[in-house]
């Protein structure tokens, strides 16, 4: 087992696994933000048949899923409409206010997977994805 940051490997790609199945199972079109390469739940919402696209300040060629360049606080809006979602995976806190503001501009859901310790303010809205928490910061109207 590989451990990278304290995190067991196996424990990632579980969590990764269950953000993605909650993602398919709520929404219908999604981005997921600051991917790192990383598609395990992008692919799962993509074999559901939604839209997806993850986005990153760095190239990854050859990713399973649509991938893109693209900086949160500079956003290409055109990468994010028509999204129902936003959602990221273990973000750093710095870029949680910019995607508030990008979920907010486009009118789409943002949700974050932190590491326990890890939370932006008040956390948002707490929801029970099958034993993990994610954060809801913004709900579209």
């Amino acid at each position: 087992m590989n451990i990278s940051d304290g995190v067991d490997a196996v424990a990632v790609h579980q969590i990764e696994t269950k953000v993605g199945e909650y993602i398919r199972d709520n929404y219908k079109s999604a981005v997921e933000i600051g991917f790192g390469g990383k598609t395990t739940a992008a692919e799962i919402v993509q074999n559901a048949g939604h839209p997806i696209l993850c986005t990153d300040v760095h190239s990854y060629a050859g990713a399973a899923v649509p991938a893109v360049v693209d900086d949160v606080f500079l956003p290409t809006l055109t990468c994010y409409a028509g999204a129902d979602v936003l959602y990221a995976i273990r973000p750093g806190t710095e870029i949680i206010p910019p995607m508030i503001e990008l979920a907010r501009r486009i009118n789409a859901d943002l949700i974050v997977y932190h590491l326990g310790f890890e939370l932006y303010e008040d956390g948002g809205e707490r929801l029970n994805a099958k034993g993990i928490q994610l954060h809801r910061y913004v709900k579209r109207s």
